[in-house]
């Protein structure tokens, strides 16, 4: 499998994280997974038809669809035939672009765009990237987001702040927070916490020395204890902390 990732041009860069492409060699016929990161995505099938959403969705030769943020795994099966081209949007960005349904609608979702959303497969095969920057400039509806503030106290903290301290930083009520998270992002302020914690843990667990104990990374990352964090892992990737 052959996987890349491309920047935004930087006037896109407060909205989008990358842009990425995903090819399937001659030796790929397996399930790959994908844990969840609070960012809502735009992919179009450039090959065969790809099985994604854990086999219930077929994504279909030159059609574009919309990826709700994930609040679970998600399984998508790669073989020879696979070419996919994504877009990474960054977290409560999706409505600087497009005027759709609210993202809770989405959650979890993979959907067909209608065409007027979607990219133009001619174009895409003479040159993406520079298509891909291009489409998002032209249609760039506004250029705040209203939650921003809000997201940088979720990562600077690691997502250990309460949904009330959040709310009081923002001057806003829990209520009001609670309802533009489901808006813009799709899921709760504190379930979106909960994933930049898993995150952080993931991130421990990946690159710290085999000596570094369970317990110590769910304290490090807010956990009450280690049965909490493997409960989290299991819940958000599928595996048990050793397998993972």
């Amino acid at each position: 499998m052959e996987y890349k990732e491309i920047k935004p041009y930087i006037e896109l860069e407060p909205y989008i994280h990358s842009y990425w492409e995903l090819k399937g060699d001659e030796h790929d016929s397996h399930w790959e997974r994908n844990f969840p990161d609070g960012c809502a995505g735009v992919v179009i099938n450039l090959a065969d038809n790809c099985l994604t959403d854990n086999g219930s969705v077929s994504m279909e030769l030159g059609k574009t669809y919309v990826v709700g943020a994930m609040a679970s795994f998600k399984d998508s099966f790669i073989d020879s035939g696979t070419h996919l081209l994504g877009v990474c949007l960054k977290p409560a960005t999706f409505a600087n672009f497009y005027t759709y349904v609210a993202q809770n609608e989405l959650i979890d979702n993979t959907v067909e765009f209608e065409k007027s959303n979607s990219f133009n497969v001619d174009k895409i095969f003479e040159d993406p990237f520079n298509y891909l920057n291009q489409f998002f400039i032209d249609r760039t509806k506004s250029k705040k987001n209203q939650l921003q503030p809000v997201i940088n106290d979720i990562h600077s903290s690691n997502g250990q702040l309460s949904v009330y301290e959040l709310s009081k930083r923002n001057y806003t009520t829990v209520r009001q927070l609670e309802r533009i998270f489901k808006t813009h992002i799709g899921i709760s302020p504190k379930e979106y916490s909960n994933i930049i914690r898993f995150q952080k843990a993931l991130s421990i667990i990946k690159n710290s020395s085999e000596n570094r104990s369970f317990l110590d990374i769910a304290f490090e990352c807010g956990f009450y204890d280690h049965s909490h964090l493997a409960n989290e892992i299991k819940r958000k990737t599928g595996l048990s902390p050793s397998q993972l």
